[in-house]
């Protein structure tokens, strides 16, 4: 049976649907591109935004074009939150949400079941309780690596807690002998992934830091990427290991959300502009060449000009590096639906285009900056460019994306590279 995957949404969704397709490749079952025809689609879907749930809808149409009598099977948050809107798509047979400890089995189940003539869907979205770290394949170089899942939060805003569940991860122990089956592969960077990272290990009695002390331990694993934090868990301690360890590297990704406390209040967010100020300027004082990414929502409800001046005005003057800009979307079944005054769409994209030109600044700033320093690379095997001098690309540890001349013995290498005009990669996209 050939079955195909597609993912929409984060970097977590990555990591599960490669861990996915390596449970279907283990049982048998032959893998193939979305854009192949196939007798099972698997389409792991977001709703973060309005536009996520727009793409699983063209996902969905895109599968049924390539095999029209295929078995389409919905996963992940937005089956979790909207299994009555995705049923009424034609076309879906199999609606399953983040409860993954059955994910591969119910999947097989009800594609037997479906196989012989389209029925009602077949449906499971009961509340997400499971934990199993995993991670993404295919790449040896990097990989994204599952070490929590859920949220206890509940920020107004978000919908995540209901599609995902309460905190939850494994234990140190059970979570390092993931990350040496990592290095065993060979895999040379591993980002960690979930959705509220530093609060890992809650339920065991243990902490983030510690993880973060273990993991540092696995070698051949050459570098890790922590991939978001709150900015009320990255305490001084943890800045302070990153600082003086072997592979964590001096990359940070720090939700803002808003830059105004009266916004930050009315989105129950978990700290406050002046907290958010210093966990950003130890940062800098600790690792001054450190690059820190901010998420900014631009238009959220009750968002006035006098608030968003106030924000742009504070993010102008943080020491970040760039930032992620989020269009406000209204998420069904969030406080935030009964707060404030809705902001215009036009002018929530006006907002976040006046953002994304900031953090465009701040990002040529940043690498302004590096000009002229040498960072270490770890260098990828794709070839880019003149196939007769091809040219091989990679990320500092810091996160500029260079270049030099193609060289097959540096693939999956980490060497030191100067940072020039010549070397840097222009119009890339920030990948986090």
């Amino acid at each position: 049976m050939k079955i195909a995957t597609h993912t929409l949404g984060c970097k977590l969704n990555f990591a599960e649907t490669s861990y996915l397709q390596k449970q279907f490749a283990e049982k048998g079952f032959n893998i193939v591109s979305y854009r192949e025809k196939a007798d099972l689609y698997v389409i792991n879907t977001c709703t973060v935004t309005a536009v996520a749930e727009k793409k699983c809808r063209n996902a969905i149409r895109q599968a049924l074009s390539q095999n029209p009598d295929a078995t389409v099977a919905v996963i992940g948050c937005f089956a979790q939150n909207g299994a009555e809107q995705i049923a009424a798509i034609p076309g879906v047979d199999i609606i399953l949400g983040n409860d993954s400890k059955h994910l591969l089995p119910e999947v097989v189940e009800a594609y037997w079941q479906h196989r012989d003539g389209k029925g009602a869907p077949y449906v499971s979205v009961a509340a997400p309780v499971s934990f199993q770290p995993c991670y993404s394949g295919g790449d040896r170089t990097r990989t994204f690596f599952k070490i929590q899942d859920g949220c206890d939060y509940f920020c107004t805003y978000c919908a995540i807690p209901f599609a995902r569940g309460r905190s939850r991860s494994a234990t140190i122990a059970e979570t390092v002998a993931v990350a040496r089956e990592i290095a065993a592969s060979g895999t040379r960077e591993v980002v960690l992934t979930g959705v509220n990272t530093g609060t890992f290990g809650l339920r065991h009695g243990e902490s983030f830091i510690d993880l973060l002390r273990q993991l540092d331990t696995v070698e051949p694993i050459a570098r890790y990427r922590i991939s978001s934090i709150e900015p009320n868990l990255i305490t001084e301690e943890i800045v302070d290991f990153v600082a003086s360890s072997r592979a964590f590297l001096p990359h940070f990704h720090i939700p803002l959300q808003a830059g105004s406390d009266k916004v930050l209040g009315m989105m129950h967010r978990h700290y406050d502009t002046s907290l958010y100020a210093n966990r950003v300027e130890y940062i800098k004082k600790t690792m001054p060449d450190a690059c820190i990414a901010a998420d900014v929502i631009a238009g959220f409800n009750g968002e006035d000009e006098k608030t968003f001046d106030e924000s742009v005005r504070f993010i102008s003057q943080l020491p970040i590096s760039y930032l992620h800009v989020f269009p406000f979307s209204d998420r069904p079944g969030t406080a935030a639906l009964k707060m404030g005054e809705k902001v215009p769409v036009a002018v929530r994209k006006e907002r976040g285009a006046a953002l994304q030109a900031l953090s465009n600044t701040m990002r040529r700033a940043f690498i302004q900056s590096q000009t002229g320093k040498e960072r270490t690379v770890l260098w990828e095997h794709t070839r880019h460019g003149d196939s007769a001098n091809p040219v091989m690309q990679g990320w500092t540890d810091n996160y500029i994306r260079l270049q030099r001349l193609y060289d097959d013995s540096l693939v999956g290498e980490v060497t030191p590279f100067p940072v020039t005009e010549s070397t840097i990669v222009e119009n890339f996209a920030c990948e986090d």
